[in-house]
């Protein structure tokens, strides 16, 4: 992190969280903020779900919501990016505040509840957009007004689908009352089945993801992969945000939402290497949850990830963070050996069962 950015993170620091998100949006689309340009070294590159991606380290949805800023971040180091969550009608969120830093935990709190600009709006974005090397994925939500919200999915699917490389079926956010319980496998399934049929109607059918909560039994998580292996499927992300708050020191560790950032790294990377044994090698997975460094992101891998996402840490350290980690990453793979970054895959999974 060079002086200028680390100044501007401080001053963004100063502000409130959500504010500070929102100027630092305005920074990329004004050109502002300084973007190292693309991360290909062919170390790291790799394939996922039938993607090319220059390198494994992506951008976790919740940053983009509303698909604003894809040119910049596509020059900003990730090998793929995931906008969203978009639901069918626009809808404003939870009340403010609703995004908390929790700075000595390096860690954040939020409880947006899908605030999105909805499909409509978001599908004319992401048409507008000149495709290129990093393929752009978007998080599918469900409306929090909504009688079906199993059908919202298909909904948002449907409209914005033929514009992105992928899709994310997001059932696992905390934030709208009762989501969660769309994991459950006859729910899971169902909705699955709606999202599949509408994938299959696409001029070209993508790639499609299941994101997964970090809070889940053993059993249930069982069930999820059973689910997943079945539906035809092209991987999944774990994991979402944690209702967990154990540990943290900071203030604001009380409030309502979903814990992301540090704390959430051992977690979720449990959660990744049981759901690795339980598939096999069957579908990839992709790792996310409290990645700060290319040892996290090497850790994510060898414990079972072909790819790993992050978000909450460039609050603390910049997007220089992303071509960081990706080198970083290099380097651990030299250092041990690999030619290959899927050569790492599941290495080291026995290490967090």
């Amino acid at each position: 992190m060079n002086l200028s950015e680390r100044a501007g993170l401080a001053l963004l620091h100063r502000l409130d969280p959500e504010r500070a998100h929102g100027l630092s949006l305005i920074a990329l689309q004004t050109g502002l903020a300084p973007l190292p340009g693309p991360v290909a070294l062919p170390r790291l590159a790799c394939t996922l779900a039938g993607m090319r991606l220059l390198n494994p380290v992506g951008l976790a949805a919740g940053f983009d919501k509303n698909a604003t800023v894809i040119g910049p971040l596509s020059r900003a180091g990730f090998g793929f990016i995931e906008v969203g969550a978009a639901t069918p009608l626009p809808q404003p969120g939870n009340p403010k505040p609703r995004l908390f830093r929790l700075t000595e935990d390096r860690a954040a709190i939020n409880r947006f509840g899908f605030n999105n600009d909805g499909m409509e709006a978001i599908a004319a974005r992401l048409a507008r957009r000149s495709r290129g090397s990093v393929p752009v994925g978007l998080n599918l939500g469900a409306n929090k007004t909504s009688d079906n919200r199993a059908a919202d999915f298909a909904r948002v699917l449907a409209s914005c689908g033929p514009y992105v490389d992928f899709a994310t079926v997001n059932v696992s956010s905390p934030n709208t009352e009762k989501l969660r319980d769309l994991q459950g496998p006859a729910a899971l399934a169902a909705l699955l089945a709606g999202v599949m049929e509408a994938r299959a109607a696409l001029p070209t059918p993508i790639p499609v993801f299941l994101k997964i909560a970090p809070d889940l039994t053993a059993d249930e998580l069982a069930q999820i992969a059973e689910v997943a292996l079945s539906s035809g499927l092209a991987g999944i992300i774990a994991t979402n945000t944690t209702l967990s708050r154990e540990g943290l020191k900071s203030a604001s560790r009380g409030e309502q939402g979903g814990l992301s950032g540090a704390p959430l790294f051992e977690k979720s990377t449990r959660v990744l290497a049981q759901l690795s044994l339980l598939t096999d090698g069957r579908l990839p997975l992709i790792g996310v949850g409290g990645i700060a460094s290319a040892e996290d992101a090497y850790a994510k891998i060898r414990a079972g990830a072909s790819a790993v996402q992050l978000y909450t840490a460039m609050v603390y350290e910049g997007l220089s963070l992303v071509p960081r980690i990706a080198k970083g990453l290099d380097a651990l793979l030299a250092r041990d050996g690999f030619a290959h970054v899927s050569d790492a895959t599941a290495t080291n999974r026995s290490a967090w069962l």
